[in-house]
């Protein structure tokens, strides 16, 4: 029997209708990043999973994806960081608490959370691709006795375009984080390492049986690199995870803007299993020449890993 065409619209309907939210706080963070604390205005948890994103509104200017990047466990309030970039990243850096915005979501696969339990958990952030991992980060923190090694590897291109500071400095004094931080370009005042991540990435030992690399989120030239790095150290495909986050557009797999081949980011993803992107050529962010450990060969592509 067919679906009544009332329900069936109904749910159409249900998957656009953004929910109102209010603004608690507006911080900036650096000259191009705000982070914005927001509540559902119906008093609902938004109930994401680290690595999920939500669509946020402006009535009048437009919609843009971006990643929650809260913990989980805070659940009467989301926080998203965003970057000035476009029109609509313009308007909301212009937000203040109190004003109103539109949410959907949350949306897609976040990190595999369960399957890290127990392992060491590998994370590595460039610029802007810290916000997406921070749910992960403090949700590891929040329950640190379920993990094993908890190693952050962090680079920005200056001193100034560091984000969460303070959180930075937290896990620089923790005794069971392991934290490299770098930048590309210091200033007078920097004192510590300079290069891209994949220079302090060379120095960690890892055990590649018992790795898991939870995130690699970054610009798309990164990947490359940070995959090539990580199969050099024996680390099976399986175990590296990577972000497509900064192609998504609609958030329910309908415009085709964030399709690779047989995929949709936006509903597949946006977190990835890396064998799972081999032999996509678009996903070329995601790609490392084949090693000799993995036999000379770059599999084919799968389905999207959530």
């Amino acid at each position: 029997m067919s679906e009544d065409p009332q329900i069936r619209a109904s749910k159409i309907v249900e998957t656009y209708q953004p929910v109102a939210a209010h603004i608690v706080q507006a911080t900036k963070l650096t000259d191009t990043e705000i982070l914005l604390e927001l509540r559902l205005g119906n008093g609902q948890s938004l109930g994401h999973g680290a690595g999920q994103f939500v669509q946020i509104s402006m009535f009048g200017v437009g919609e843009a994806p971006i990643s929650v990047c809260s913990s989980p466990t805070q659940t009467e309030t989301f926080e998203l960081c965003v970057r000035a970039a476009g029109n609509v990243t313009k308007a909301l850096h212009r937000l203040e608490a109190g004003d109103w915005v539109g949410i959907r979501g949350p949306y897609g696969h976040g990190f595999p959370v369960e399957e890290m339990v127990g392992k060491d958990i590998l994370i590595i952030a460039g610029g802007i691709g810290l916000p997406p991992l921070r749910p992960l980060i403090n949700l590891v923190l929040e329950n640190r006795e379920q993990y094993g090694r908890l190693i952050i590897v962090y680079g920005a291109r200056s001193p100034q375009d560091l984000l969460f500071t303070d959180e930075l400095n937290l896990w620089a004094t923790c005794d069971d984080v392991e934290f490299h931080l770098i930048v590309e370009e210091p200033d007078d005042k920097w004192q510590g390492p300079v290069g891209v991540v994949t220079v302090p990435l060379r120095k960690i030992d890892i055990e590649p049986a018992k790795t898991l690399v939870a995130a690699a989120v970054g610009p798309p030239v990164m990947y490359r690199f940070v995959a090539f790095e990580l199969l050099q150290k024996g680390l099976p495909e399986d175990n590296i995870y990577f972000s497509l986050e900064r192609r998504m557009k609609c958030g329910v797999g309908k415009c085709g803007h964030c399709q690779l081949n047989n995929l949709y980011v936006c509903v597949d993803g946006p977190i990835f299993c890396y064998s799972d992107l081999q032999g996509l050529e678009e996903a070329v962010e995601a790609w490392a020449p084949p090693t000799a450990e993995a036999g000379g060969k770059r599999r084919e592509p799968g389905k999207g890993h959530g």
